[in-house]
């Protein structure tokens, strides 16, 4: 939670959208974030995304669970409805605000653990009903909150601070969405924002379910068990009179590099990542394609990044359910109600 205010000063030439708003009108708390964190460029990105999309702040729906991930939404938007759900549940609370209301535009803010572990259920349904949102993962392979253990999305090898590396075989978000049918699916890399705002106005525009699994290096996951400058170890030998953890400033990793190459990331713990953006070329309608791509590349070492795979033609839910255009949250009781005749008709027919 963030106890910091915002100035209000606004250059009076800052450029505004088609609704009169400046990008200041997007924004939300002050971050409370470490330095340097992904997390932050990628609220940045939303913040652009949705200020040249010009959509009203009042239609827009924030979406999370638990998670360094899913304190974003506060940091965005401040005027949005928002709901911050329990430990990956943010799925179904959408799919139940969307039933109710389908006028508002829904983002979801995820992360790996959030996502592919305690919530993979909730996560493959809400692709299996196309639910009508833009679901955003913020992916660092690890859970900041409780100090770096590897998450579902860890790969092979991987090393922690200390410790043995992982040995468990990753979820990929992107394929597991491809596998199930998502209509829109899209990676790239928090720092690469000339490709991440695309990608997201693509993502809020569409209409069916939209993954953007976004690689946000977590800069800190130094507090390991044995470590006498871990913070546990601190805590259980000095007094203290609150619990306040330093973390050292990090510089926020960029990346800038053209369509159909590759470029190594180097992370903030020593590790280096291969991101390739998808050519020119490349057929996001093919999911055949999709699949066969995203295999190689990741047989050889790389994260492909881009638009992976879109689909305009499956019906979203509400057309799927067949529902009035109407939001069920506007209806009047009298039309809510179908009355004892059209009950008892809705009744015979699974008798």
């Amino acid at each position: 939670m963030s106890y910091i205010a915002k100035p209000k000063i606004t250059h009076p030439g800052v450029p505004k959208n088609a609704l009169g708003l400046t990008s200041r009108d997007y924004e939300g708390s002050v971050s409370t974030l470490c330095a340097g964190c992904g997390h932050d460029s990628v609220t940045a990105a939303i913040i652009q995304a949705v200020f040249e999309l010009d959509i009203e702040p009042h239609m827009l729906a924030k979406m999370s669970g638990i998670g360094c991930s899913s304190k974003t939404p506060a940091y965005f938007v401040h005027q949005a409805h928002g709901f911050n759900s329990v430990h990956g549940r943010m799925p179904s609370v959408t799919t139940g605000a969307n039933a109710a209301n389908r006028d508002l535009m829904y983002i979801g803010v995820s992360g790996d653990g959030d996502s592919l572990s305690i919530g993979v259920g909730q996560f493959v349904h809400a692709i299996r009903r196309n639910l009508n949102m833009c679901y955003i993962i913020e992916n660092n392979g690890v859970y900041g909150l409780t100090k770096g253990q590897f998450s579902a999305s860890a790969d092979i090898g991987s090393m922690p601070k200390k410790g043995m590396p992982n040995q468990q075989e990753p979820i990929d978000p992107v394929s597991t969405a491809l596998s199930l049918g998502a209509t829109y699916i899209a990676r790239s890399f928090s720092g690469d924002k000339e490709q991440l705002v695309p990608l997201l106005k693509g993502a809020l525009l569409h209409s069916g379910f939209s993954l953007v699994d976004i690689i946000s290096p977590c800069v800190t996951f130094n507090d390991h068990e044995g470590s006498t400058k871990s913070y546990a170890h601190t805590r259980q030998h000095y007094n203290h009179v609150v619990n306040v953890d330093y973390i050292h400033p990090s510089k926020e990793i960029t990346a800038s590099y053209a369509e159909g190459d590759a470029m190594p990331i180097h992370l903030h713990g020593g590790d280096t990542i291969i991101l390739r953006k998808v050519e020119e070329t490349y057929d996001p309608t093919s999911r055949a394609s999709a699949f066969k791509y995203l295999r190689e590349r990741f047989n050889a070492g790389e994260i492909t990044t881009g638009l992976l795979y879109v689909n305009e033609a499956r019906a979203e839910m509400h057309e799927l359910m067949g529902n009035v255009d109407t939001p069920l949250s506007k209806l009047p009781l009298d039309e809510l109600n179908p009355g004892k005749e059209e009950l008892a008709k809705l009744q015979a027919g699974y008798r």
